[in-house]
């Protein structure tokens, strides 16, 4: 009993990753009972704690098999753990010779014994040793690989990530059978510890761009890191910037492309979003589809991204600047047309844009969160509904009405999700200075936009690159992509340290 109250009163100080400076209140006693008693005290309140005690034939030694029913596969604990150890000897226990689990640990220490559990391993105890042995035998729910349904590819491969870590990595390591490839382990966490990888090219990407990375993570001190969105805010590096400083994809063939760029993967157990960085802002206007279609097409599809941008973010802020100061700049007839739509609308043309862009974005929401059905419907019936109604009734204008809808049009277009999102909520301030300023306050709006572009990072590397710092060898593969026999380099705004990715492929008529 007196090693069970050392127990309870170092348990609440006793933080992940902690190293006791009195070593035997920390590990496991040799008492069968003592080590039970522990646990039951640390996992109070978890019917779904399995102990299993039994005579292990090999031995005759009394053991006990610990683990949490509903995270682990009762197929491998019943046949590879406890039919073995009840029914088949061996000569030696400690040489695992009777377990036909594949990876097998030895602990002391009582707290990884604790988070071993809880990470759906089963523990073995065995009466007399102060060792208990840690086998892999998860088996928690989880989904089939399916299609990455925000990032749908026409000819690409058509597997998404999962919420498991282990089978993302494997999704990776298939599309980069290489040595080269390699994983850094972290855990994040207090309370729900995390298993954080990064995976990169060992002679590719900069060390010291990876070093950066690996002490960002190493810093985090949080309760608990459920999804790649949380982790990215505390390792970004400006987390008021509306603009993502990186990637999050969920298709293994897009983290393949960035890694052999030179670029680190980061993959986030318990979620099936993987973190890309460094990144530049064209990163996000670039499609894995962009590659396995004719360069042609894919150049034209990449400037109407570009385009698509400054469309979102200027048109209705150059419509309000236009209607409220700058009239004189319309041609007569288009004048007349838009003063005759305008005649009935009680509203300046800020409360008018306002009132549907936030319609628009109430619309989408819905839809999103509504059943797949349904919310196609509401997406579309709502969208003509409200937007007739609101003309007939005569809030706001058709030329409004026009303006939105190219505006939200043009934001879908953008290939990346956390890109677009942001477009769309930087036009509400360009609308404002709009309003006050004209179309010089869209200008000034403008300036500042590329400005804070310009001086964005991403892991410390320019964010804006190749535009600015200016790297015309990267520009084979940004407003345009010029055939992939031409891009014998690796892109610079991923600073790799080796910079050739293929010998020079000569072409026909390429003199």
């Amino acid at each position: 009993m007196g090693y069970l109250r050392n127990w309870l009163r170092s348990k609440k100080h006793y933080p992940v990753g902690h190293q006791a400076s009195e070593p035997s209140l920390l590990q496991l006693s040799e008492r069968l009972h003592d080590n039970i008693s522990v646990l039951q005290n640390l996992l109070t309140l978890t019917p779904d704690l399995i102990i299993r005690r039994f005579h292990i034939k090999s031995t005759g030694a009394l053991g006990a098999l610990v683990y949490i029913g509903e995270l682990t596969d009762r197929k491998a604990v019943n046949d590879n753990l406890l039919r073995p150890l009840m029914h088949e000897s061996a000569e030696d226990l400690e040489t695992d010779s009777i377990i036909t689990i594949g990876d097998v640990r030895h602990t002391c220490d009582m707290f990884q014994v604790e988070q071993a559990i809880l990470q759906g391993r089963s523990v073995l105890f065995i009466e007399g040793s102060r060792k208990a042995q840690l086998f892999d035998t998860q088996g928690w729910p989880q989904r089939a690989i399916e299609d990455p349904q925000l990032e749908a590819s026409i000819k690409g491969s058509h597997q998404g990530f999962v919420e498991t870590a282990g089978q993302n990595i494997a999704m990776i390591r298939r599309f980069i059978p290489n040595r080269e490839l390699k994983i850094k382990e972290y855990t994040v966490g207090e309370r729900g510890v995390t298993n954080v990888s990064i995976l990169y090219l060992a002679d590719v990407a900069n060390p010291e761009v990876l070093q950066e990375l690996e002490d960002r993570i190493q810093k985090i001190d949080v309760d608990a890191i459920l999804n790649t969105g949380e982790l990215e805010e505390f390792i970004e590096d400006n987390p008021y910037s509306p603009f993502p400083q990186f990637s999050s994809t969920e298709r293994p063939d897009s983290v393949a492309s960035q890694i052999l760029q030179g670029r680190l993967a980061v993959v986030v157990d318990r979620t099936p979003g993987v973190l890309i960085g460094p990144v530049s802002f064209v990163t996000f206007f670039q499609s894995v589809d962009d590659y396995s279609i004719r360069w042609q097409v894919s150049s034209f599809l990449r400037t109407i991204r570009f385009m698509a941008f400054f469309v979102t973010i200027l048109l209705p802020a150059i419509y309000i600047a236009v209607i409220s100061f700058n009239f004189e700049v319309i041609p007569l007839q288009l004048l007349l047309s838009v003063g005759t739509s305008r005649a009935a609308v009680p509203f300046p043309p800020l409360v008018e844009a306002f009132i549907m862009e936030l319609t628009l974005e109430m619309l989408k929401e819905a839809g999103i969160r509504l059943p797949a059905p349904i919310g196609q419907t509401v997406g579309i019936v709502g969208a003509i509904v409200i937007g007739q109604a609101t003309v007939q009734a005569g809030v706001v204008s058709n030329i409004m009405v026009i303006v939105v809808s190219l505006t939200a049009l043009a934001s879908f277009i953008i290939p990346n999700h956390d890109m677009s999102a942001a477009i769309r909520l930087i036009r509400f301030p360009m609308m404002l200075i709009a309003t006050f300023f004209g179309l010089v306050g869209v200008a000034i709006g403008l300036m500042v936009l590329i400005g804070h572009l310009i001086a964005l990072e991403s892991l410390g590397m320019p964010y804006f690159s190749p535009i600015s710092p200016m790297k015309f060898a990267d520009w084979k593969d940004t407003f345009i992509r010029l055939p992939l026999w031409k891009m014998n380099k690796r892109p610079l705004s991923a600073n790799p340290i080796q910079e050739i990715r293929q010998r020079s492929n000569h072409r026909k008529g390429d003199d």
